[in-house]
């Protein structure tokens, strides 16, 4: 596994395809800091003792320790602890840990790629492809983007009736030796400072748009990529620091005639697949939101809780429902992700038939609470900054630049009047109130506020799937038989709910006739 060092020392050596704000940039230039020491966390987190079982995973291909980042999840275990290194993470970085984007879309890949070579009959290598592709991400704890989201230009029209068919990334010419992809991607984290980009499909596709099914993986510095990168960073501070400075990054990704070699290319045409891919990167990202938006909202908690302590409200009725339903909002969202989780296995949704086996055995959390756990959270976004607002104050919006506390004509007086609380000290209140100030009314907690709500997908992306996917008749056939209507069943929905419990009681008699056996066997000797 590498170190935040190697990893920076990796970056630098790569060619300049960057353009920020009318300018070609390196991605150690200094305003990409932020998002290296970021992302640097996840290297130094995963090097600790404390946190190996959490951090860090044995790889399935080579047997070899790696950061979980980089890892296929094989078991309940697996999911749990990306859930549980998720939160920890984002929370020890003020927020986004810019990494799950990698991970979520391996996974992703990794289970596509095999069944689209199944369905092939073997004329395809796209798992074989990917695997040696994973072998080398996980060996050189590479971080990855993943690119998904297309320009899309008239929403109203599918993929292959664009006028412009850049619209969507898609296959322009096949050659013996690969593919050559035109089109953009939009709003990708992290891309600017990632090694590898995967690149995905962003949408159900049909017969037709195949050409627009296509999966690879490429240097993020490769010929043929541009990169127009947007930075969000804090504003400078000189005199009072921030304990952490949070940074992230995203990207339009521009490939303009990139030519991509068949050993990087995991789908190319096959339609039926492009769209459980979209939906399966869709689902693991979901998943990681479960980690995340929880450890953001300890942060929203956390700084509600010191805005009323600060104010001398913190006793006030009022306060203490609101940090209720913060809490409630917070911990709803992560037990969904963690029975997400729970229930995870080597299955996923198709439309139409349920729950199938799919994949070469990794496992898939399960899809209804990934997006239940995802849309809850999505939709608090700004009735927490809601709720952070009315306890705080207008302070927030207009506490005097740090420059002014250094001003000898006024910065004790400003001192003196910034003390609200009698049991925190003066330079603490200011300091909270900054960091405040950064949360709620700076350019980049705005864009972080857009980024929570969208991210993973819209609320109502999660409502489609969620309605969509949901045993909806078998509680309408139940009603029916309670009512007194035709077509009634009273074990509509008992069948589901039993059929669970009696697996697992038959797993548990196994043990026991095992032990029966063992006594039996025992008293003969």
């Amino acid at each position: 596994m590498r170190t935040k060092q190697q990893y920076i020392k990796g970056l630098s050596k790569l060619k300049r395809n960057l353009y920020f704000d009318g300018e070609l940039i390196d991605r150690t230039d200094e305003r990409q800091m932020d998002t290296l020491n970021t992302i640097g966390i996840t290297f130094d987190e995963a090097a600790k003792p404390e946190n190996e079982g959490l951090c860090t995973a044995i790889s399935h291909l080579t047997g070899e320790k790696i950061n979980r980042y980089t890892h296929i999840h094989h078991s309940v275990e697996d999911l749990h602890r990306k859930q549980d290194m998720t939160r920890l993470l984002c929370g020890k970085a003020g927020g986004c840990i810019e990494r799950c984007m990698g991970i979520d879309g391996t996974n992703a890949v990794y289970n596509v790629s095999y069944e689209a070579d199944r369905s092939n009959k073997g004329a395809t290598e796209y798992h074989k492809n990917f695997k040696k592709w994973l072998t080398r991400f996980q060996k050189e704890d590479l971080v990855g983007c993943c690119a998904q989201t297309d320009v899309k230009g008239d929403r109203m029209l599918r993929p292959a009736e664009q006028p412009n068919p850049g619209a969507y990334v898609h296959i322009k010419e096949r050659l013996s030796d690969g593919i050559v992809v035109s089109g953009c991607k939009l709003h990708i984290s992290e891309a600017s400072v990632a090694d590898e980009v995967l690149c995905i499909p962003t949408r159900a596709l049909r017969p037709e748009d195949k050409d627009y099914a296509v999966a690879f993986a490429i240097p993020s510095d490769w010929e043929g990529l541009k990169q127009v990168v947007t930075i969000h960073n804090l504003r400078e501070r000189e005199y009072y620091k921030r304990g952490f400075v949070p940074g992230q990054t995203d990207s339009y990704m521009i490939f303009d005639d990139c030519f991509v070699p068949w050993e990087r290319v995991f789908l190319a045409g096959e339609y039926q697949h492009g769209g459980t891919l979209a939906l399966l990167f869709a689902l693991f990202h979901r998943h990681s939101y479960s980690g995340c938006k929880p450890a953001i909202g300890d942060l929203v908690l956390g700084a509600a809780a010191l805005a009323a302590e600060v104010n001398n409200v913190h006793k006030a009725p009022h306060v203490r429902e609101a940090l209720a339903e913060l809490i409630m909002t917070i911990e709803l969202g992560y037990a969904a992700g963690y029975t997400a989780s729970d229930l995870g296995k080597a299955e996923v949704y198709m439309p139409g038939v349920g729950f199938v086996p799919y994949g070469p055995g990794s496992f898939i959390p399960n899809s209804i609470y990934c997006n239940v756990g995802r849309c809850l959270s999505g939709e608090a976004v700004y009735r927490e900054q809601e709720i952070l607002c009315a306890i705080s104050g207008g302070v927030t919006a207009t506490f005097p630049h740090e420059k002014d506390f250094k001003n000898p004509a006024v910065g004790d007086l400003l001192m003196k009047y910034t003390r609200r609380s009698p049991n925190m000290s003066t330079e603490d209140q200011a300091q909270f109130w900054r960091y405040l100030g950064d949360f709620l009314c700076s350019a980049t907690g705005g864009i972080l506020n857009v980024g929570n709500y969208h991210g993973g997908g819209s609320p109502v992306m999660e409502q489609i799937a969620i309605t969509t996917q949901y045993d909806i008749d078998s509680r309408k056939k139940l009603v029916k038989y309670i009512a007194g209507m035709s077509g009634g069943d009273r074990d509509a929905l008992s069948r589901k709910i039993v059929k669970p419990a009696k697996a697992s009681a038959k797993a548990a008699k196994a043990p026991a006739k095992k032990a029966t056996a063992k006594k039996t066997a025992a008293k003969k000797k």
